[in-house]
């Protein structure tokens, strides 16, 4: 077997890519999966089948917020029948680990907040667990908790550099914002989210001797062998996890969870198989939560509108020993000119869940405040909104100075503007009106820095003229699946429907896996090197180079000859892994995807009800893979936005840390009747700086910014500015002048 290696030293020029012979890639084709899906045959991890006898956990959470474990009594949960054992463990863990933690963090008979982890109760089924699971009784020695992130913000420190550093300067600042001749200042708040995907975190522990299998629901499988196999004490060759299909991660399933940590334990301990799913309200309680933010935005221009001075300063919250912050600022550090900048985040220590990665973790919450800041600033100004973000853009990355590898921002808004009928916005807020409803426009910018990890993948062109990929990339939804066939189908020339796809196995070549926006890039990256390494091969079989050998439907075509695969591999495979690192590219352009939103609500003038009545995305993010995934990948965002812009809190009890709404009746995300006709537009853009494969993440970009095109709609209909997250219709309500009935009637 063969290796193909590509560094991104320098930027790739045309490839076979963007000949397209195959005429496959960016097209919407199917998604590979679909029918298994559709037809329930795909296995998600609670679903898989063992010849031994399968028992089932569930866990024991406390009820408590901050305190020790002084006991655990479960004479009374072990006289019921069916129970087989209780599993109390100082390997147990009290939360999801970080992605970029070595393991998760032990219990240590300690409670750090509500609902954590204790203990598992094992039996024959699931419902004799969660009846015993009752009858177990901790003691605990509770101490003072710290549930409020607002009472603890005076408190707060810098955790160091995390995601981004959390600390980012350039020129004086406040000097600068002092002589400004026109300046903005105000405070935003978001509240904790929840990730809350379709399929619960569920795992199936099963061991061979001292070789454990675990299937499990988790987007990064390479990562989480070593968190388990740590979390366990045991080397991490002993472990394997097999998770081909998620259903749904948002960032709630990048790092181990407690459920495989304390089934793992329990089917060690009963020599069985056990399958231990979570909850709804045990996802919510146990798992992990985007942070709650309090974020000051300042900006300083001239009194033409050219910004001097921009700021921003998040706190965010975290369990005590977990420094892991909201950045907040991510797009802020590059998405508007100023000579003078200072982008700043704090971590108060809290006994709530752990705070953790949630789709487009910094931009989701951040540029709800910052697009939110540039309208008010407009404003002040009297500058058009999109006038005002076209002013401010900068030639270069404002922070470092590095050239931009690809950027179309100022596209995306045109294009935006000129679809949505933009011109036609009333400039003073509440002078649109239908009846009893008031009709605003609003737009936000939207960026999302593009990541590349290391990545490989291992492809087998067969004798009989098909091609399998195998790697331990994970397909959470987003249509990798699909993605790798279609790369792999126009590297090599074949029909799609010729090209197998094996995922989600960690004794498959290691991937990055899903999140950051960088699953397709990264993965998709070492697909096409293992494809060129075939090309290279067969191109030596026929005595020709590469660049003169054309691919297309299962032929190899050089100067006068056609030479079927199949005649060509003469009984025999080829077999080659790609490997894919970013290089120094990474590190000498600025990489990011752009994008606008433009939105229509209608507010009413009574109730304060807020009605999503159009919503348009325009994106530029490379090369589309695949038209139709990456369009509903946007939807997908543009809908979370919505949620977060209206609906989406998750509520902290500050008295207990208690999540109080933690499920989905409770937790409100939108439904069909919250959501308009969804208009999504890709821009034809290539950034060979970016990868191989000339794309960059789409992904998380479709959210970032979402929200704030919805607030700044609501306040072009009626006046109202809420900066308060979710602009909740009580919030709205409390803003609106007294409704006068007679206007209405009119």
């Amino acid at each position: 077997m063969d290796t193909h290696s590509i560094k991104m030293d320098e930027p790739i020029g045309e490839t076979r890519l963007d000949r397209g012979v195959q005429n496959v890639i960016g097209k919407g084709i199917d998604r590979l999966e679909g029918p298994l899906k559709v037809s329930g045959r795909a296995p998600y991890a609670y679903e898989h089948q063992h010849a031994g006898k399968v028992a089932y956990g569930y866990l024991v959470t406390s009820s408590i917020g901050s305190g020790d474990i002084v006991s655990i009594d479960t004479d009374a949960a072990m006289a019921m029948a069916g129970v087989l054992h209780v599993v109390i463990d100082k390997h147990g863990v009290r939360a999801s680990a970080d992605p970029s933690d070595a393991k998760p963090a032990a219990i240590a008979g300690k409670v750090t907040h509500f609902g954590q982890p204790i203990c598992l109760v094992v039996a024959e089924s699931f419902e004799i667990a969660r009846d015993a699971a009752k009858l177990v009784h901790v003691e605990y020695k509770a101490t003072e908790g710290k549930y409020d992130l607002h009472a603890e913000k005076a408190n707060a420190f810098d955790p160091g550099e995390q995601t981004m550093p959390s600390m980012t300067e350039k020129g004086d600042f406040d000097a600068a914002f002092g002589k400004a001749e026109v300046t903005f200042d105000a405070t935003y708040t978001t509240p904790s989210h929840s990730h809350s995907a379709m399929e619960p975190h569920t795992s199936v522990a099963v061991w061979d001797g001292d070789d454990l299998t675990l299937y499990g629901s988790y987007q990064l499988v390479s990562t989480n062998v070593g968190q388990l196999a740590a979390a366990l004490g045991i080397n991490k060759k002993h472990v394997r996890i097999v998770s081909p299909y998620v259903g749904g991660g948002f960032g709630g399933k990048l790092g181990i969870s407690p459920e495989a940590v304390f089934a793992a334990l329990a089917a060690k301990e009963i020599d069985r198989p056990v399958k231990l799913a979570l909850t709804r309200q045990q996802v919510y309680q146990v798992t992990s939560r985007r942070p709650d933010t309090i974020q000051r935005v300042r900006i300083g221009t001239t009194k033409d509108g050219v910004v001097t001075a921009i700021g921003h300063d998040t706190t965010t919250g975290n369990t005590p020993g977990d420094d892991g912050f909201e950045p907040a600022g991510i797009s802020t550090v590059f998405l508007y000119g100023g000579d003078n900048r200072q982008i700043r985040h704090w971590k108060a220590d809290v006994n709530i869940l752990l705070g953790a990665s949630m789709r487009a973790p910094g931009e989701a919450v951040g540029m709800l405040a910052t697009e939110n800041a540039m309208d008010e600033m407009a404003e002040k100004l009297g500058l058009d909104p999109v006038q005002f973000r076209k002013l401010n853009e900068p030639a270069v990355d404002p922070q470092e100075g590095l050239p931009w590898s690809s950027r179309m921002l100022v596209e995306c808004m045109d294009e935006g503007a000129r679809r949505f009928g933009w011109d036609k916005r009333s400039v003073r807020p509440g002078t649109r009106r239908e009846g009893e409803w008031l009709i605003g426009l609003g737009m936000a910018a939207a960026s999302r820095k593009n990541m590349l990890q290391q990545s490989s993948a291992r492809v087998t062109l067969a004798a009989d003229g098909s091609a399998l990929i195998e790697t331990d990339m994970t397909d959470i939804g987003t249509g990798t699946y699909t993605i790798l066939r279609q790369i792999a189908a126009e590297m090599l020339g074949l029909p799609a429907d010729k090209v197998a796809v094996s995922l989600g196995d960690s004794e498959l070549p290691q991937a990055p896996g899903s999140g950051g926006s960088w699953g397709a890039n990264s993965s998709g990256s070492s697909v096409y090197a293992a494809c060129e390494g075939i090309i290279e091969a067969l191109a030596k079989k026929l005595d020709v180079s590469a660049e003169d050998l054309t691919l297309k439907d299962g032929t190899a075509i050089a100067g006068n000859r056609q030479t079927p695969f199949t005649q060509l591999l003469a009984g025999e495979n080829i077999v080659v892994t790609g490997k894919f690192a970013p290089g120094k590219q990474y590190t000498a352009t600025h990489q990011a995807s752009y994008g606008a939103h433009f939105c229509e609500v209608a507010v009413n003038a009574f109730t304060g009800e807020t009605r999503v009545r159009r919503l348009l995305t325009v994106a530029a993010a490379g090369r589309i893979l695949n038209e139709k995934t990456a369009t509903s990948q946007c939807y997908g965002g543009q809908i979370f936005g919505i949620g977060s812009a209206l609906h989406e809190e998750l509520v902290i009890d500050t008295r207990t840390g208690l999540l109080v709404n933690h499920d989905l009746a409770e937790y409100h995300v939108p439904v069909n009747a919250d959501v308009p006709q969804l208009e999504v537009v890709l821009l034809p853009e290539r950034d060979h700086a970016a990868s191989p494969l000339a794309a960059k993440g789409i992904g998380e970009l479709a959210l970032a910014g979402v929200g704030a095109a919805v607030t700044n709609a609501i306040y072009n209909a009626c006046g109202v500015r809420v900066r308060d997250y979710p602009m909740t219709l009580d919030k709205v309500i409390a803003g609106l002048p007294r409704p006068s009935f007679r206007s209405a009637a009119e």
